[in-house]
């Protein structure tokens, strides 16, 4: 495992548990600190991660400010929208009232590609400008808070808006965003719990997958794989050139770090992992158990 790509997750700071709330009840309040959360982070990569992979909300941000690592050769996956924080938004200001706090948040960010986006997009009803106005307003946003020379690696779609996008064939919204990320130095990618399925469909559209990353469920038990461990591992077989990270590699807290790295030794198309720690502790026996094995 000591060559693949190791990174921390962020779900762990957000109280998300995908096996139970009672977990997330049980944590302690210091999750929420940015200034502990970065404690975490910064442990992990001291005892091997070379990466974060985070959904862009106020809270990751605050969490990146306070990373001042000296290794610059971190990796940063970002993952947008950070569905939470806008479904939270919607039920209170409503969806016209969201629409109006997300175009003025690209104003006040001083984004003018992103503005002029925005404008195209509203005045034309241009939905492939709306979107380019949002990826920039994002990058816009991750880039303030990175410092020391820090550079954003990937931008991953939500696997909920990978989702809307395989369902209803959606493809122009796969291809703006991988053509404006492109086009920004910056690598596309795709966040699905429906990993075949997605793979099918970038075929269909005739997509190079060699040029973005997926992050996909993969684990022992083919716990979140969906719709089968067997079918997924063999969409990923096709695709042996593609970056592709494993995520709920624990199956939350289902299985050792040893079955966990003797899967993933196993599945040599995985390019690498993505790991949430709750404490330092377990930062430091995670990632030391990976990087060392």
């Amino acid at each position: 495992m000591s060559a693949k790509i190791l990174l921390v997750g962020d779900n762990p700071f957000h109280g998300v548990s995908h096996l139970s709330q009672e977990r997330v009840r049980a944590r302690d309040e210091k999750i929420v600190d940015p200034a502990w959360a970065a404690e975490i982070v910064k442990t992990s990569i001291e005892n091997g991660a070379n990466g974060f992979m985070f959904s862009v909300s106020e809270t990751t941000l605050a969490i990146i400010k306070r990373f001042d690592h000296p290794h610059l050769n971190l990796r940063y996956y970002a993952i947008v929208p950070a569905a939470g924080d806008y479904v939270r938004l919607s039920s209170k200001l409503g969806t016209v009232g969201l629409v109006k706090y997300v175009a003025g948040q690209i104003i006040k960010s001083g984004n003018f590609a992103a503005t002029i986006n925005g404008t195209k997009g509203v005045l034309l009803n241009d939905v492939n400008s709306l979107l380019k106005a949002y990826l920039g307003y994002e990058i816009s946003r991750i880039n303030h808070a990175l410092n020391n020379g820090h550079k954003l690696y990937s931008l991953m779609l939500h696997e909920l808006m990978t989702e809307m996008a395989i369902a209803l064939d959606m493809d122009w919204i796969i291809r703006t965003h991988i053509e404006f990320l492109k086009d920004h130095g910056i690598k596309p990618g795709l966040e699905t719990r429906n990993f075949q399925c997605l793979v099918n469909k970038l075929s269909k559209w005739g997509i190079n997958t060699s040029d973005i990353v997926i992050t996909a469920p993969f684990n022992k038990l083919g716990y979140q794989m969906s719709p089968s461990k067997v079918e997924c591992e063999q969409s990923l077989k096709s695709l042996p050139e593609a970056e592709v990270i494993a995520m709920s590699v624990l199956a939350s807290g289902r299985l050792k770090l040893s079955e966990a790295q003797d899967y993933l030794n196993y599945i040599p198309e995985l390019k690498g992992a993505v790991i949430g720690t709750s404490s330092r502790e377990q930062a430091k026996e995670t990632f030391g158990f990976f990087r060392r094995e």
